[in-house]
């Protein structure tokens, strides 16, 4: 797809992004309700999150472009390219209803398993984020770039346990921890999106989950490669989630 119509299309994710990320305290009355999901029992579900994806979804709708949604799954859109958006009304949702920590808003663009671009709108700090592989990543208007942090012993790491994935092993705990503890520093603070811009404007050095969805990782995957960072990401056993690795250019994979 041309150049231009990237562009377009990231420009109205801005637009969106930022229009119902402005509307959430007109949510507020709903945005404590919430029950627990009754297939994934450590997964909270809110109102708030299918009131702000359904208005998602309808400004995206024109465009033809398939969408892939937490709530709504896959919706078939009428272009014929590879091209669709994944998008995640609540990331953070416990957080968010809790007043808890860091949530987010995500719009991503995804070329088959590919970013194209991602839009974040950091709810707690009301700013938005946005970049990609050819776009320049910003935050708040403001280019961002991952730090230069060599050594893993001086590094911090943010990372969490996905709601889906199966915490009822010893083999699993030991595998975070063999990961975890070369680093200075962890933090989980439940917001997958929120984990990925803090890495891609350098407040930590690397961010790694397995078994996390897709839509939570999609956007910061996208403006991680716009700052300067790099991941490693495969598919998991869990429909659409995502094993991922990601960090700055001195602390990949390869090198733990």
């Amino acid at each position: 797809m041309p150049n231009e119509k990237i562009n377009e299309l990231l420009n109205l994710s801005i637009s969106i992004i930022t229009k119902i990320g402005n509307e959430l305290t007109y949510y507020e009355s709903q945005s404590k309700e919430y029950t627990f999901s009754i297939d994934h029992p450590r997964e909270i579900k809110a109102v708030v999150d299918n009131t702000v994806e359904k208005k998602i979804i309808d400004l995206l709708a024109p465009t033809g472009i398939s969408i892939l949604s937490e709530e709504s799954g896959f919706i078939q859109g009428v272009s014929s390219s590879k091209l669709y958006f994944i998008i995640d009304p609540i990331d953070g949702t416990y957080n968010y209803v809790k007043d808890l920590g860091p949530c987010a808003i995500s719009i991503a663009l995804w070329d088959d398993e590919f970013p194209v671009f991602g839009v974040i709108f950091n709810i707690r700090e009301n700013k938005v984020a946005w970049g990609g592989k050819e776009i320049v990543s910003k935050y708040g208007g403001r280019r961002i770039e991952v730090s230069k942090i060599k050594d893993k012993s001086k590094a911090s790491i943010c990372t969490g346990f996905p709601s889906r994935y199966n915490l009822d092993s010893e083999s699993v705990m030991l595998e975070f921890w063999n990961l975890v503890s070369k680093f200075s520093k962890v933090r989980m603070i439940g917001s997958a999106a929120i984990s990925l811009l803090n890495l891609s404007k350098g407040s930590c050095d690397v961010y790694s989950e397995k078994g996390i969805m897709i839509w939570d990782v999609a956007a910061g995957l996208a403006i991680l490669e716009g700052s300067g960072g790099e991941a490693n990401y495969e598919k998991s056993n869990i429909k659409h989630s995502l094993n991922v690795y990601a960090s700055n250019k001195f602390l990949s994979k390869s090198g733990l």
